[in-house]
């Protein structure tokens, strides 16, 4: 079994970068601009919050 953790700093990175993501997602769904960029922004947001959601943070 692996032991694949998350510090609380590394955690923190990836919900910052997650929040920038979906708000980039959401302005260029608002301005109706390309797809590729929707693309993008969408699954680097699912792709961090995926992380952070199933990735177990490291206690010690």
């Amino acid at each position: 079994m692996s032991d694949l953790t998350l510090t609380p700093a590394g955690a923190t990175v990836l919900f910052v970068i997650a929040c920038l993501a979906g708000y980039r997602y959401r302005t260029v769904w608002k301005m109706e601009g390309p797809r590729s960029h929707l693309w993008l922004f969408g699954l680097v947001a699912a792709g961090c919050l995926l992380v952070l959601g199933f990735v177990p943070l490291r206690t010690s």
